[in-house]
């Protein structure tokens, strides 16, 4: 066990035969450590508060995007399919289903040629209208017969109508 040190209430050592100065160790004695070695601390020498830790401020910056999704592959049946799409509205218009239509014909399965025509960018009203100026190139329609006759090729009833409105009918 260690050194016993007693302090009187002054703080200075009580004198070895002094009877009032004998206490109960349990409420006024330490125990020292038994090395001779100084006592460690990881505390400064100064007597100044420590300084408080740096705050972090939140970052302005916007989370990262994350990763986009990866393109789903296509079949090379799928990418032909595509391309003949493509080809096709550049030298005529065409409506959806008649575009699915015209791929079958070709010999493109219906689940390609549905693949190929839904993943083309195309605006179905502007198709209806180049359609509507074609036929009116060649012939005479009056507007009711203009828009059954663009339904009969597949357009919906409102892209048969715009097309229509745009010829000036």
């Amino acid at each position: 066990m260690g050194v016993v040190a007693v302090a009187t209430e002054d703080g200075t050592s009580p004198k070895k035969d002094d009877p009032v100065a004998a206490v109960d160790d349990a409420t006024t004695a330490t125990t020292a450590p038994e090395t001779t070695d100084p006592p460690t601390t990881d505390a400064p020498a100064t007597t100044e508060a420590p300084e408080p830790e740096p705050t972090t401020e939140p970052t302005t910056e916007p989370p990262a995007d994350p990763e986009p999704e990866p393109e789903p592959v296509e079949t090379r049946s799928q990418a032909n399919a595509r391309e003949a799409a493509e080809d096709y509205l550049e030298y005529a218009p065409f409506s959806k289903s008649g575009l699915v239509k015209q791929l079958e014909f070709e010999g493109y399965s219906k689940k390609d040629a549905r693949y190929a025509v839904n993943a083309i960018d195309v605006n179905w009203n502007e198709q209806a209208a180049r359609s509507a100026e074609a036929y009116l190139e060649y012939t005479n329609f009056s507007r009711s017969g203009l828009i059954q006759q663009l339904e009969f090729e597949g357009y919906t009833p409102a892209q048969a109508t715009y097309g229509v409105r745009q010829t000036g009918l």
